[in-house]
Order: C-alpha cells, then sequence, then structure tokens
C-alpha cells in the first residue's frame, strides 16, 4: 500500500471527507483506494453493492442518471460525512451503435444523464455547502476520446465534451469561493468497462462488415500500454490535494501521450 504523506509525516488528506462516484470498480475503485490511502473519509455509490467496493470505503446504493439518486447520495453524503470536501465524478459510459444517426433518443438521453448531468446535478446539490466553507475540489471524469469523436460513440463523447465546458465554466464561477474545479480525461484504460465496450464494439463492426477502429489503442501510445486505474487515480490525487492549489479550470489527459496537447 502507498500512504501519501505531505512532508509533516501526516497523510496529505488527513481530515478531508470525500465523495467518488462510481467507485465500485475500473478507474472509480481506485481512486477510492489512493483517496483511502492518502488518509480521506469515502463514501462511494454505485447502481448496486458489488464484492469489488474497496475496503475501508462506505458503499451507498444510488443512480446518478436521476435527480432522485442525485438527492439521495447528497442526503447521504450529509448523514455520512457531515459535508463533502472532495468530489470526484466517475460515473459513466455507453454502449456503441452502428452509427451516429442509428442511436436512438433513448440512448442519448441515458449518456447525457449518466455523462454530462449527473455531474451537474450533484454539483447543484453539494457545491452549497463548499461555498459556505469558501473551500473543496471537484474532479469531473471525462475521456480521451472526445479529441477523436466517432459515430458509434457520438452520444458518449458528446456528453462528455460537454461535461469539460462546463467544468471549465464552473471552474470560473467558483474560483472566487476557493472551489478549486478540474477535469481529468483518461485515454484506453484496461479497465472491465472498457473491455466490455471494446467487446460491443467488435460485435457491432461484425453486424455493418466493418473493421473495429480502436479507440484510444494502447499499443499505439509513445508509452506502448494501455493504461492502468491506478494511472488516472494518481492523477486525480494530484488534482485534489494541496499540491495543486493553483490548478483550476484544467483538463488534464492522461493517455499515454496517444494525443497532441491543447
Amino acid at each position: 500500500m502507498t500512504t501519501f504523506e505531505n512532508g509533516s509525516g501526516t497523510q496529505e488528506l488527513e481530515g478531508k471527507r470525500a465523495l467518488v462516484t462510481g467507485g465500485s470498480r475500473g478507474i472509480g475503485a481506485a481512486v477510492v483506494r489512493q483517496l483511502l490511502d492518502a488518509g480521506a473519509e469515502v463514501l462511494t455509490t454505485a447502481r448496486s453493492a458489488t464484492s469489488t467496493v474497496p475496503e475501508g470505503a462506505t458503499f451507498v446504493a444510488a443512480d446518478v442518471r436521476t435527480r432522485a439518486g442525485a438527492e439521495r447520495l447528497a442526503a447521504a453524503a450529509q448523514e455520512v460525512l457531515g459535508a463533502v470536501d472532495i468530489l470526484v465524478h466517475n460515473a459513466g459510459g455507453a454502449r456503441p451503435h452502428e452509427g451516429a444517426l442509428a442511436i436512438p433518443d433513448e440512448e442519448w438521453q441515458n449518456a447525457l444523464d449518466l455523462n454530462f448531468l449527473a455531474s451537474v446535478r450533484l454539483d447543484s446539490l453539494l457545491v452549497p455547502g463548499m461555498r459556505e466553507r469558501r473551500s473543496g475540489t471537484i474532479v469531473h471524469v471525462s475521456s480521451a476520446a472526445v479529441l477523436t469523436p466517432i459515430g458509434p460513440f457520438l452520444h458518449y463523447t458528446t456528453a462528455k465534451a460537454a461535461l469539460e465546458n462546463y467544468s471549465r465554466g464552473l471552474a470560473l464561477e467558483l474560483a472566487p469561493s476557493g472551489i478549486r474545479v478540474n477535469t481529468v480525461a483518461p485515454g484506453r484504460t484496461a479497465t472491465p468497462g472498457g473491455v466490455a465496450t471494446r467487446e460491443q464494439w467488435a460485435e457491432v463492426s461484425a453486424r455493418v462488415d466493418a473493421a473495429p477502429a480502436e479507440i484510444n489503442a494502447g499499443d499505439s501510445t509513445p508509452l506502448g500500454r494501455d493504461g492502468r486505474p491506478e494511472d488516472i487515480a494518481h492523477a486525480v490525487l494530484f488534482l485534489v490535494s494541496d499540491r495543486a492549489s493553483w490548478l483550476t479550470g484544467r483538463n488534464l489527459i492522461v493517455d499515454g501521450g496517444e494525443f497532441p496537447m491543447r
């Protein structure tokens, strides 16, 4: 286990209270572990409990795609943590379709609810408390796929692009209140969700008799491998720590060097 200390011998997030959405597996679970190791008290959520929720975190089931789910989660955070100092929006995902115009309305709405509006709704419930305390850090997890949008995933990348724009605007609005807002955009990362999505994409491509385009292909990155969940979690930990105290409104692309700087 890695312990993150702040130079005084104490864990750098000691006394901090964190909420992480989508924290039962993959990148979210890695973020939860990093925050716990750094001394934070952590509440995490997913639609249903699994055995992969990191030990030491408090879990509450909630569907963040809905306003009712966001309200349930905010109430649980108030009950369990008392207040939220660190908010990490990691819940996200979408399944591929045969092209942009083949994506049905309900899939567009689901992608927007999960990948964009979930963050907006939960922020609206928890940011007022941060404003009262004049402190807090928020990280929205986007995707490097926004840089190369393709038809079968256009509902997903469009929602994530909206999230990045929203995050930047929110950062500017909240900066005078001492609240920092940043975005992390992972490249292709070896997670259960990522593997399942690539399998679905291969099936869709077979139906339309097309070769599946690689999305953030790990073997094409300058570093020559897929990302690990811990690679993304380290970036999140940096952004929520005091080491990033002069960073807000930024999008940190963690992709093994595949995409050009922007």
